[in-house]
């Protein structure tokens, strides 16, 4: 279906509360949806939560409640997040779901099995108990894990394996004539650098008596699926690939998945692996973005180096949040998180910037009157802006993009100074007519990034009453 567009984020390890870094993940997923609704495709946008695994269980246990009751909790403060952000999800998957998800994981298994690429076999290696994976040595710095800065175990224990080395050359050919391309450039690179040198047949499952929080191998209750592999059935699971035939035809395969760096493995090599042997499409597009950082070091859980988005969204509203992420952070590389920083950007860009130019032409045209303009210049400038932001918005470059639309919030403000209409009260009106065509256009341009922002601003402008979009802060952090 040529005008459908499914588009996944990756779901949430609900081990502990959101942090910021997931909510980069959220943003940038609902810029790219609210970018093409503007074109009027059928979006279909998934998030949602990963509720398995070892971690989940001793966390729950440490806090005396059962895992379900546990993951219950957390799942619903990850649905929490994706409604104060303004997300605007279709649906939202749990990995705990027993009508959806967990009979289409038991259904992916059996297939993988009976189309000979599962097999049973005993293994010794680095495990990860943080990422919930085995590691290879190459994998560590200093002997360890480079994400959670611990020591991986080592574990000998008798698993089922996918058979990844199968196939090692049809998926380096996919990757390599860009049938699933990965963006950025560089990390399809490395990606091509990690199959040049041969790929081993991985885990996926692990004994019951060491993970018994998740779902069983079918015929096999001594063993567990290994959470991974069930954690990227989802991005099926939700769309219908058990029993909802006619909605999975429609949107698979996904149009974008946006992960993280830390996973991009997993879902360009694993996971494609896994829709090879069930003989369905790959995936179209693979986005990947950086971490946010803290004072330099990845923003995670198990460091302790969070912030919390609950309280930067009470404080200063979602669209703010929004956009620092979106305009600071460049979208496939890290970026350091200051509430200095933050605070900064939202003054100059947001009330100094944005927030300043709507006032000053609403109240301009609440004072002035407005007339019909046809300004040769205006539409000039517009169109210049409006081609490079769309070539942007299709490489997903946000921050580039919204630099391109204050580009032309400093233009307005130019135009302003330079012809004064308070100065020219008979040509005021035109000048009025000239400046809303712009705010129109900047406001439509917006309107991915700040969905809440473009409704005010769309108000303002009809009502022809100006009220302040964002008042100036005071540092206090």
């Amino acid at each position: 279906m040529k005008n459908k567009f499914y588009i996944t984020t990756s779901i949430a390890y609900v081990n502990a509360s959101p942090h910021l870094g997931y909510a980069l993940e959220l943003i940038q997923a609902d810029v790219i949806s609210r970018y093409q609704r503007t074109f009027k495709k059928d979006v279909f946008f998934l998030t949602g939560t990963d509720e398995h695994g070892e971690k989940i269980f001793k966390k729950a246990k440490e806090i005396g409640k059962e895992p379900q009751e546990f993951v219950d909790e957390m799942s619903f403060q990850f649905k929490k997040l994706t409604e104060s952000l303004n997300i605007s999800n279709d649906d939202f998957i749990r990995t705990t779901d027993k009508k959806r998800h967990i009979p289409t994981v038991k259904k992916v298994w059996l297939k993988l099995k009976e189309n000979g690429d599962i097999y049973k076999k005993k293994y010794k290696g680095f495990y990860c108990v943080g990422c919930e994976k085995f590691l290879l040595k190459k994998d560590l710095i200093n002997g360890k894990c480079p994400y959670h800065l611990e020591k991986p175990e080592i574990i000998e224990e008798e698993n089922y394996f996918l058979k990844l080395s199968k196939y090692q050359k049809k998926i380096k050919k996919i990757i390599e004539d860009e049938k699933i391309k990965i963006i950025p450039e560089k990390r399809k690179n490395e990606i091509l650098s990690f199959l040049n040198e041969g790929l081993d047949d991985i885990s996926v499952s692990r004994p019951k008596e060491k993970v018994s929080w998740g779902i069983p191998v079918p015929n096999d209750e001594s063993q567990t699926i290994y959470v991974w592999v069930d954690a990227l059935i989802n991005y099926i699971s939700a769309i219908g690939y058990n029993k909802n035939l006619s909605k999975f035809k429609k949107y698979w395969p996904a149009d974008v998945h946006c992960i993280g760096k830390d996973i991009y493995r997993f879902h360009a090599i694993i996971w494609p692996i896994m829709l090879l042997s069930l003989k369905l499409p790959c995936p179209k597009n693979i986005f990947i973005h950086g971490f946010i950082t803290s004072k330099g070091q990845k923003m995670s859980k198990s460091l302790g180096n969070i912030i919390n988005p609950f309280d930067l969204i009470e404080k200063y509203g979602a669209d703010p949040v929004r956009y620092f992420l979106l305009r600071e952070i460049p979208p496939t590389e890290d970026g350091d998180f200051t509430y200095e920083k933050f605070e900064k950007r939202y003054n100059s860009d947001l009330s100094s910037g944005l927030g300043n130019l709507v006032s000053r032409v609403v109240s301009m045209e609440e004072k002035f009157g407005i007339k019909k303009s046809d300004n040769k210049i205006i539409q000039k400038e517009i169109k210049k802006i409006k081609k490079e932001y769309h070539k942007l918005m299709k490489e997903f470059k946000f921050n580039t993009a919204l630099e391109s639309i204050w580009e032309l919030i400093k233009f307005s403000d130019k135009y302003i100074d330079k012809e004064k209409p308070w100065e020219n009260k008979k040509r005021a009106p035109l000048i009025i007519g000239d400046l809303i065509i712009i705010l129109n256009e900047i406001n439509n341009l917006i309107y991915p990034f700040l969905p809440e922002t473009y409704e005010r601003i769309k108000k303002q402008i009809k009502t022809k009453k100006s009220e302040i979009l964002f008042p100036k802060t005071i540092k206090n952090f």
